[in-house]
């Protein structure tokens, strides 16, 4: 019986255990618990076709940034244009000569990025290039024969409005060159560009990237304006419709002719003004100059000579302009 009652109450200590701890257990589930580290909010998704720059294939994550206002970029393309004119007599003087291609999809902005490098500057020594299509003649040439002669002398800079690449791109993507044709280009071009470099120029590489849907409002923006409608040709109107064929070309274009001594740098299209302002920045940075206009005297105008006698003859025996705008 003794040990009866022992066991009884080794049970009843137990359960009394038991009991604590459920209890325990429950003020523990009911107590509030320490408060989390609060996490960083996520960033809102960007719309389908925002925040996203498509390198072709490969769409690239980018900074969004709000479009820089018209105050602030006419003032800022302003700054740049005179260092542009610094840059153009440094070039003059040191005897550079400098080779600069603008290569991109059609409708990217590369016309008016070169309209804006070359508005300050003199077209003596700053010169676009800009061939059309190759005569019978030219086709029989060896391919880059044709591009020689526009570039530049001592104290030259030449911007090509598509240049050499075209074989690599709307002649590859069209069928206008045949299979050995394309493959030689791709063997011969770094070693083309490595010969110019050697010689003395100073070869620099712009590829403008534009997304599929800028490109569209682009296109549509032409044809509705009577003043860019000259600028979508057929052949605009067909590449639009290869975009693929045209991305897989440029892929390949990049992976034979992106070498060290002539790197291909990338331009964000999509927004003009930014892509205007930051080739243009770049630009003058891939070119070493020094002020050299600040170093001048003061230019003064000499003083006119003395009237002769010169009597001008009477207006009404000239043909004028109709003065039909007037204020």
């Amino acid at each position: 019986m003794q040990e009866n009652d022992e066991e009884r109450k080794e049970d009843v200590g137990d359960k009394e255990v038991t009991e604590i701890k459920e209890v325990k257990e429950a003020k523990e589930s009911k107590e509030p618990k320490a408060p989390k580290e609060p996490k960083a909010p996520k960033e809102p998704k960007a719309a389908k076709g925002e925040g996203m720059v498509s390198l072709e294939n490969t769409p690239v994550l980018k900074t969004r940034h709000a479009k820089i206002s018209e105050e602030d970029y006419l003032k800022e393309l302003s700054r740049l244009h005179v260092e542009l004119v610094k840059l153009q007599e440094w070039i003059r003087v040191k005897g550079l000569k400098v080779v600069v291609l603008f290569e991109g999809r059609d409708a990217a902005g590369k016309g008016g990025v070169i309209k804006r490098i070359t508005e300050p500057l003199s077209p003596r020594i700053v010169k676009v290039v800009a061939l059309g299509t190759p005569t019978e003649r030219e086709k029989s040439q060896w391919y880059f024969q044709r591009y020689i002669p526009h570039l530049p002398a001592a104290g030259e800079m030449v911007l090509f409005d598509r240049s050499w690449y075209n074989r690599a791109g709307v002649e590859r993507v069209m069928g206008f060159c045949t299979d050995e044709e394309y493959q030689e280009f791709l063997r011969s071009c770094p070693e083309f560009e490595r010969m110019l470099v050697r010689s003395g120029i100073i070869l620099i590489k712009y590829w403008f990237s534009v997304s599929d849907k800028e490109q569209e409002k682009r296109f549509l923006s032409r044809t509705k304006d009577p003043t860019k409608q000259w600028k979508v040709s057929p052949m605009d109107l067909e590449s639009r419709m290869r975009w693929e064929e045209y991305s897989r070309a440029k892929d390949a274009m990049f992976a034979y002719t992106d070498i060290k001594q002539v790197p291909w740098y990338v331009v964000d299209a999509d927004v003009k003004p930014h892509a205007r302002l930051n080739c243009i920045s770049h630009l003058l940075s891939q070119i070493p100059y020094e002020d050299l206009l600040t170093t001048k005297q003061p230019m003064k105008l000499p003083p006119r000579k003395k009237s002769s006698g010169y009597v001008r003859p009477p207006i009404e025996e000239q043909t004028w302009v109709p003065y039909k705008y007037h204020g």
